[in-house]
């Protein structure tokens, strides 16, 4: 996707405190993948006296968050897991990434830090109460084979039990989002201009009107497109699911013996999926769909009629592997809907009025879902990033102070 200002660049304005430590670390996961991590400890503290806040993203190296000299200089220690497939989505598989931080957590925990606080932030919401879920579950119970059906490894995992989990600007999951923004239009997977007129988003017949006028598509049209987002999402599934099958009988082949070249070939490549036009979410043209303080545009660009077209985008090229673990709404096992009934740790929920990623709609879905019985849920004005709606505030970190707070009451 586009270069992203405000999750892995840039904590400006702000500036680790002095005398800051600074410690990189990697641990072997328990299928053997170096798991590099980045410790940030406020001056002159022990790890025994400090609650350390560990944040991950799945796709997005968070080592630079723009709240991370904000917590530091509230006391806390930051722990910034790495996943193995940060900057490069392409093999991302949702089930690999919770061994990643099992194995960075364990290593907290042998360091002897008092308490461990989750910050989800965007993607990272999805992926940690996905943790959550499975660390709290005896090993023999836990989730055995990926969407693809692979052995996940998690029951031979030790997955450490967070303390406490705090949400900023969460979406519901890789899968979810993308079956909110992919475009349903799509009438060949081969053809990136192909369009069925009936549900183009960027036709004015369907109710579409270029920036700075806010489209109005009328409820029919939105239910029908919707309908259909799904039903694209379950078409790209069968063609992952057929390239998984076809590489699977393809090894057992050459297991048994006897296999042809083309039996080994098929056995040892991978297949790669190109999925056209994943920025169409009719909240990013229409906004009088779920209101909330955002301009026009989607959180990939201002323009989506332009960026839908483009290479950015969620989920653009991925392995069969990687679509069904992370990016199908029906398949993935790390979307809220299905994990956040067995959230029930502490919990804080911050949004951002202003986000052209996640609407009020979809914060409401997870207030109602996750089961924590101690929940506190907060709103700033803000997009995405944090950058604040008020042009004459330049501070981003406004969050931080809500999440040291909460801390210090749990």
């Amino acid at each position: 996707m586009a270069a992203n200002p405000g999750l892995n660049v840039d904590w400006y304005p702000a500036t680790l405190p002095a005398g800051t430590g600074i410690h990189l670390q990697t641990v072997v996961t328990v299928d053997g993948n170096a798991a590099k991590g980045t410790l940030y400890t406020p001056p002159g503290r022990e790890p025994r006296e400090t609650t350390v806040v560990v944040l991950m993203h799945p796709r997005v190296d968070f080592s630079r968050h723009y709240l991370i000299p904000a917590l530091v200089g509230a006391g806390d220690a930051v722990y910034v897991q790495q996943s193995r497939d940060a900057g490069n989505d392409l093999r991302l598989v949702h089930e690999q990434a919770l061994l990643d931080l099992g194995a960075g957590l364990e290593w907290l925990h042998t360091v002897g830090f008092r308490r461990t606080v989750g910050l989800g932030n965007s993607g990272g919401g999805g992926l940690l109460t996905y943790y959550v879920q499975q660390s709290q579950r005896a090993p023999s119970d836990r989730i055995t084979r990926t969407p693809a059906g692979r052995p996940s490894a998690l029951d031979r995992a030790t997955l450490p039990m967070l303390d406490a989990l705090a949400y900023l600007a969460p979406h519901p999951g890789q899968g979810t989002l993308l079956g909110h923004c992919i475009d349903p239009s799509v009438t060949d997977e081969d053809d990136p201009f192909s369009v069925d007129p009936a549900l183009d988003p960027f036709a004015e017949h369907n109710g579409y009107r270029p920036a700075p006028d806010s489209s109005s598509y009328p409820p029919g049209f939105v239910e029908r497109y919707r309908a259909a987002q799904l039903d694209r999402v379950a078409r790209i599934d069968e063609r992952a699911r057929a390239h998984v099958a076809e590489a699977r009988d393809a090894r057992t082949r050459v297991k048994a013996g006897g296999a042809t070249p083309d039996d080994r070939r098929r056995a040892g490549t991978a297949r790669l999926i190109t999925v056209w036009r994943t920025d169409a979410d009719l909240r990013a043209m229409d906004l009088g769909l779920d209101k909330s303080d955002r301009g026009y545009g989607s959180v990939i660009g201002p323009r989506p009629e332009v960026t839908n077209y483009g290479i950015a985008g969620f989920g653009r090229l991925t392995t069969p592997d990687a679509w069904l673990s992370t990016w199908s709404a029906h398949t993935s096992n790390a979307t809220i809907a299905r994990t956040g009934p067995d959230m029930t740790l502490p919990a804080l929920l911050v949004s951002y009025t202003a986000d052209n990623c996640v609407f009020p709609g979809d914060v409401d879905r997870i207030v109602d879902t996750i089961a924590s019985s101690d929940l506190q849920v907060h709103a700033i004005a803000a997009d995405h990033y944090g950058n604040p709606v008020d042009p004459g505030d330049r501070r981003r970190d406004r969050a931080a102070g809500i999440i040291a707070e909460w801390m210090r009451d749990l």
